[in-house]
């Protein structure tokens, strides 16, 4: 029987995709040791808790940590790739619901929402004069994806069904593809910026993406724009974006992340009259999640076996995890 460290508890609707076959670790709630009895884990089902070389010297037998989501900057690949432990994620699970969360947002903040719902309010109650109403059309205006993964893509596609047109900065990605789903191809950040109606961010967090929405970012989008973001806080320098919306420059704001999270209680983008802010719950829906755990318990299941996973972040370690796993045989 495997012993595997599950980060949530996982209720009895979830015992199919986990197994009898499995001996199942948690930390007691109130002990104030976030990952007590992962010194017995084999492998480790990954949520939002950070993965660094302290914890992983706490399981001398760990194979494996399965992160329940795409993004891995909490987990330390080369400590990882130095102790022989294999990490993977899940990067098909969220992607419907991550992608639906960004069009709510951008949706809910083009129609002025968050000011709108504070006006009737104050009018009904204190009779207080309402502003004349303040809103984007958003058919024919232009949407800039910065990253076109996964997400990215299921956004550009709901998006020119709903008559917006697209472009994206991503580096990383042929023009073959932007072209299939018929997007436009912006060679330079500086250029998306500086030409979208609509600013949306779906790209990981690493030391060359951390504040890549900086004043001077900032100060290149257009007047009014609307900036997006689902994808991780640390991307966006947070003083920059308020002195932004402040400034009068972006027309709004939504964010289903920040940072840190959970925010502090007076940061002011949870107040802020042009800001929707969510706590980072878009892949947070029953089937997203059901799917997160099947693709996490799969590749956990693939590793035990020997079978080198599909989507392994830190490939240079297979064959180190090959060797540990012969050692264990009988």
């Amino acid at each position: 029987m495997h012993k595997i460290w599950f980060e949530w508890t996982y209720g009895p609707e979830y015992d199919g995709l986990i197994g009898e076959d499995v001996e199942r670790l948690t930390a007691a709630s109130g002990t104030g040791d976030a990952y007590q009895n992962i010194e017995a884990a084999e492998a480790v089902i990954a949520g939002g808790l950070p993965y660094d070389e302290s914890m992983m010297r706490r399981a001398p037998d760990l194979l494996v940590i399965a992160r329940t989501g795409i993004g891995f900057d909490k987990v330390d690949l080369e400590q990882a790739t130095r102790h022989g432990i294999a990490v993977v994620n899940t990067p098909d699970g969220p992607t419907m619901s991550t992608a639906e969360m960004a069009l709510t947002l951008l949706m809910g903040v083009a129609k002025n929402l968050p000011a709108i719902r504070e006006d009737m309010r104050r009018n009904l109650i204190d009779d207080v004069p309402r502003p004349p109403y303040r809103a984007i059309e958003l058919a024919g205006t232009q949407l800039g994806l910065v990253g076109l993964g996964r997400i990215g893509s299921h956004v550009a596609r709901v998006a020119l069904a709903m008559g917006m047109k697209v472009q994206a900065h991503d580096p990383f990605l042929s023009s073959e593809h932007m072209q299939e789903l018929g997007v436009t191809r912006v060679d330079s950040l500086e250029t998306l910026l500086a030409t979208s109606d609509v600013v949306s961010l779906h790209l990981p967090l690493n030391e060359n993406t951390r504040h890549i929405m900086n004043a001077e970012r900032f100060s290149q989008m257009k007047d009014d724009a609307i900036f997006i973001n689902v994808s991780r806080g640390g991307h966006v320098d947070e003083a920059a974006l308020l002195a932004a919306l402040d400034c009068g420059r972006l027309f709004g704001v939504g964010l289903d992340v920040c940072d840190p999270e959970p925010p502090m209680p007076d940061n002011p983008l949870l107040i802020h009259e042009r800001v929707i802010l969510t706590p980072h719950i878009a892949g947070s829906t029953p089937r997203a999640g059901y799917k997160m755990l099947n693709m996490a318990m799969a590749q956990v299941r693939q590793v035990f076996a020997g079978e080198r996973p599909p989507y392994l972040l830190n490939p240079d370690v297979w064959p180190k995890v090959v060797q540990r796993l012969e050692a264990c045989q009988p």
